[in-house]
């Protein structure tokens, strides 16, 4: 692996430790009355946004081969299903308590990989398909997910007049 490769690696699992950082310190300053707010009118609350960033990381262990989902059960209330105050949601407490826990080992299993395996493919592309295209990589993952995180942490700032 040469030095670029190695740079360019460094940056995007930086830029996704900064954004997962950001939230983490977002957390600690709002309180659970400001997350069930809505963002703006009619748009998700920070509740919903909350467990959508946890479903999101949460089904990144499996993408990038680190095991199985921590809270699979997420998935049809976050990402499955637009935000409705009707649907049985799990407390903001235990949404807390599991950013924390999904974010600490995708950070230590990231850690842990290597240059090379930076570029394998992700589990959701065939052989096939990534030979065609080695872009769809476990880095370019991160790259997505990392812009995924900063663009809901933008949308959080709105409850607490921009804490970031």
């Amino acid at each position: 692996m040469d030095d670029n490769q190695n740079l360019a690696i460094q940056i995007v699992f930086d830029g996704f430790k900064n954004n997962v950082k950001a939230i983490n310190n977002f957390l600690e300053k709002v309180s659970d009355s400001d997350l069930v707010k809505q963002v703006s009118n009619g748009k998700n609350s920070g509740h919903y946004l909350l467990g959508h960033i946890i479903a999101v990381h949460d089904n990144m262990i499996p993408l990038l081969g680190f095991g199985e989902s921590l809270y699979p059960h997420l998935v049809d209330i976050f990402i499955k299903n637009p935000d409705n105050i009707h649907t049985e949601k799990p407390s903001i407490e235990q949404l807390r308590e599991q950013w924390n826990s999904v974010n600490l080992m995708l950070l230590e299993k990231l850690e842990s990989l290597n240059s090379e395996q930076w570029f394998d493919k992700h589990s959701s592309v065939s052989e096939e398909d990534f030979a065609k295209e080695p872009k769809r990589n476990k880095l370019n993952v991160v790259l997505s997910r990392s812009s995924h995180l900063a663009y809901h942490g933008g949308q959080l700032a709105l409850l607490k007049n921009n804490l970031f």
